[in-house]
């Protein structure tokens, strides 16, 4: 028997009927009937019994095809469906009623609205709270923590902390090279932030001849031992620079061999209302067996938003108590230097007096002493610190706090990091934004419930 989506779209299209059209004489939303018409939502017995009156089509297939009811309990009452202008209202009562009984218990196959999310190199939790805490106007759509590894300790009892508190047992503290992926609980969704030290501009780039780059073949081993329904990978804009751009392609090329659709962006997340400059690729991938196309979330909803970094660093105050909030104690020689750069300036734009200049040969990285500009978003938060790469307040003689930068990531105050004053620097500079993260997470939901959003181009070729 044909598909009942396909066949409500035939019959649609040959009433010439629009979507809009379809809402106004029966109350069918057009994002409810888009689901049915592509398999992914069934309507109600009512809903079906509306679009077989506007269609001048018969309810009772329609109700076989949804699998509200089976062909074989229709052979006793197909002589009265022949007929069924013969009957009286009493018997037409006492037929549904007979009909009701026999399909009490059934319902059409289930379609798959949570999904459950598994995370290698899974960090402290950013994506996992913008997985977690995605939400769409369809409430049915959600993502929920299934496991997580990370190689890092303290970053594992972050997570948990803040995740998955109950669970604690779903979190793999292991290094990713001797970890048995095998064993590992069933999942519909899985991301993975792979490591990017080989791939960032800051550094050697080493690409995939590096220690790291060639971690992203474990996220491809997950996709083809559990075969979720989409994924998230996550790295640094240099991914695509690195190796003259064929690690990119080697990448991409395996996750395409795994069985997924790809669609990678560069994300600009400050574009998107982060209080922070901070620039990464994003690959979100579909199953090849699910006709679905992701679309790259527009940042035009945005526009306009304040996301200086002033604003999202003293709105609201943060509370004296506030756990992560511990400042740093600045030498006298820090203090003096700092008093002589200004808010966007450095240790080498800055006009500074030659005893309290660097010392430095070669490449000057730009954000050695960096004040913030209060009135632009932050620069890129990092894992390091040392050596003047703390980020420097606008205005005040210091380091920012660990709270701070938490806020510049869009970690709510609620985050609390486990972990030396130094672990955690490292964590935060090493996650993904909390929000940058929900909002293509919701994407990605929207996507699954049918629900049409604002979206843009992708800025990468797949």
């Amino acid at each position: 028997m044909k598909d009942i989506g396909t066949y409500l779209k035939e019959q649609r299209i040959r009433c010439e009927l629009s979507m809009k059209d379809v809402f106004e004489q029966t109350g069918i939303t057009d994002s409810k009937l888009s689901r049915q018409e592509r398999g992914s939502k069934m309507l109600t017995p009512d809903e079906l019994k509306k679009l077989a009156v506007l269609y001048h089509v018969n309810a009772v297939p329609l109700f076989v095809m949804a699998g509200y009811l089976d062909e074989t309990d229709l052979e006793d009452y197909q002589m009265g469906f022949q007929r069924a202008g013969l009957l009286n209202n009493a018997e037409r009562e006492c037929i549904q009623a007979q009909i009701n009984l026999l399909t009490k218990e059934r319902t059409p196959a289930e379609v798959q609205t949570v999904f459950r999310l598994g995370e290698l190199f899974c960090g402290p939790g950013g994506l996992a709270w913008g997985a977690t805490h995605a939400s769409i106007s369809d409430p049915n759509y959600r993502i929920v923590h299934a496991w997580a590894n990370d190689y890092d300790h303290d970053t594992c009892l972050t997570y948990i902390r803040n995740i998955c508190k109950d669970a604690p047992e779903t979190v793999y503290h292991a290094d990713v090279r001797k970890f048995d992926l095998t064993k590992l609980a069933p999942i519909d969704a899985f991301a993975f932030g792979f490591p990017c030290n080989d791939f960032s501009v800051v550094g050697e780039q080493k690409g995939i001849d590096g220690v790291y780059g060639p971690l992203y073949s474990y996220g491809v081993k997950v996709l083809k031992q559990y075969k979720p329904k989409w994924f998230l990978a996550e790295n640094v804009g240099g991914l695509r620079n690195a190796n003259d751009g064929k690690a990119f392609t080697i990448i991409l090329n395996a996750m395409k061999e795994a069985g997924y659709k790809l669609y990678p962006n560069l994300y600009k997340f400050e574009t998107y209302g982060v209080p922070q400059a901070r620039h990464r690729i994003i690959i979100v991938g579909i199953r090849d067996d699910i006709d679905l196309e992701f679309k790259i979330p527009s940042n035009k909803p945005y526009e306009g938003k304040d996301n200086t970094c002033r604003t999202a660093i003293e709105v609201p105050p943060i509370p004296a108590n506030a756990p992560n909030n511990e400042r740093t104690i600045q030498s006298p020689t820090v203090v003096k230097r700092l008093k002589y750069i200004k808010p966007g300036q450095n240790a080498f734009t800055a006009d500074l007096p030659e005893e309290l200049m660097l010392n430095v040969k070669g490449a000057k990285i730009s954000q050695i002493y960096k004040r913030l500009d209060p009135e632009k978003p932050a620069y890129t938060v990092t894992g390091s610190g040392g050596g003047g790469t703390h980020i420097y307040h606008w205005s005040e003689d210091r380091a920012l706090t660990n709270r701070e930068r938490a806020r510049l990531q869009t970690f709510p105050d609620t985050f609390v990091f486990e972990g030396s004053k130094e672990s955690v620097r490292k964590q935060i500079g090493m996650a993904v934004p909390c929000k940058g993260a929900q909002i293509i997470f919701e994407a990605i939901l929207k996507t699954f419930a049918g629900i049409p959003y604002e979206s843009m181009e992708a800025n990468i070729e797949e």
